[in-house]
């Protein structure tokens, strides 16, 4: 790398000391490299891809062994499944108590039919005692009657009330009952959440879509987390990196069209375009390696190019640049 630096910087210093060449900078093409790294420990049981393989953003190119992963996931789902089974039912006792309800409300039925009955048997005699048709006792027997039944229907609906608030009382202990245990569950199910996001990284993935460089991993090899499974790149968008002097950074800015010159090999150029995304703010010596003091005062600047690929492009190959 610093070899291209060298190379490059005595490219600049000549072209802006000679007015006669037909370019302003030169550089070498670069991508913007991405290591895919195991993510998972484990074997690597899958691993489909070659240099020099084109792969798309996401695409499933492999598997490391998720055997540990699974298990861990069958542990706590079995932990799920026995805090239901620590669960209480208070269904049971629900259903005898609205039983009892169910009877004492057609008992209270039944009341309200004999004091309706009894009402009319009142009026009855009391029409006839007023016709000296029947004696006063016979009154006073049938309000007693009247008073009695009215009593029993007094005491069956307190018995209903009871009854409704035992049933609302045993729901609530077996809700508390519950709430203790069930409060076990939310957790465990965000750890088979959790298990759930480690599975997905034993699955290998391309992160960007784009060429395979270099591969460092195969099948059947035992991979660690962050170890490098294969390099790649996207080679549609190359940049051009060249260095400028200071006399000529005032011409240039970012966003800037600029007409890249490539060699054919045949003597000749072609020119394709690009646009300047990148000025460096700081300058830097150039070349390190001489040490006059004269050629230690020259500086430069990185600046970057983007140029889209025609399919000629390589990483590492030279152009030029006219501004």
């Amino acid at each position: 790398m610093k070899k291209h630096i060298l190379i490059i910087a005595a490219l600049t210093l000549f072209s802006c000391n000679n007015s006669d060449q037909n370019y302003d900078a030169s550089g070498t093409f670069e991508a913007d490299e991405v290591m895919v790294t195991a993510k998972a420990s484990g074997t690597i049981l899958k691993l489909n891809v070659e240099e020099g393989q084109q792969l798309t953003k996401n695409q499933n190119v492999g598997e490391i062994d998720p055997k540990t992963v699974e298990l861990q996931k069958e542990q706590v789902v079995a932990s799920l499944d026995a805090i239901d089974q620590k669960t209480n039912s208070a269904l049971p006792q629900i259903q005898v108590l609205e039983s009892q309800f169910n009877t004492q409300n057609a008992n209270i039925s039944v009341l309200k039919e004999q004091l309706q009955n009894a009402v009319r048997e009142r009026n009855r005699t009391a029409n006839l005692v007023r016709e000296d048709a029947a004696t006063k006792k016979q009154l006073d027997d049938a309000n007693g009657i009247i008073d009695v039944i009215q009593k029993q229907i007094a005491a069956a609906q307190t018995q209903l009330t009871t009854l409704n608030q035992q049933i609302s009382a045993a729901k609530e202990n077996v809700a508390i009952q519950n709430r203790a245990v069930l409060s076990e569950r939310k957790p465990t199910e965000k750890k088979v959440e959790q298990i759930d996001e480690l599975l997905k990284n034993n699955t290998i993935e391309s992160p960007i879509s784009g060429m395979v460089l270099t591969k460092y991993s195969n099948e059947g090899e035992f991979a660690t987390i962050g170890k490098p499974i294969f390099k790649m790149a996207n080679l549609d968008l190359m940049t051009l990196k060249i260095f400028i002097t200071g006399d000529q950074l005032p011409k240039i800015k970012t966003g800037q069209q600029v007409k890249v010159l490539l060699d054919n090999g045949d003597g000749k150029t072609n020119e394709v375009p690009g646009t300047i995304y990148w000025i460096s703010s700081k300058a830097e010596f150039t070349p390190k390696t001489i040490q006059t003091k004269n050629e230690r005062a020259n500086l430069v600047y990185a600046v970057k190019v983007h140029v889209k690929n025609n399919g000629f492009l390589k990483i590492g190959m030279y152009a030029d640049v006219k501004f």
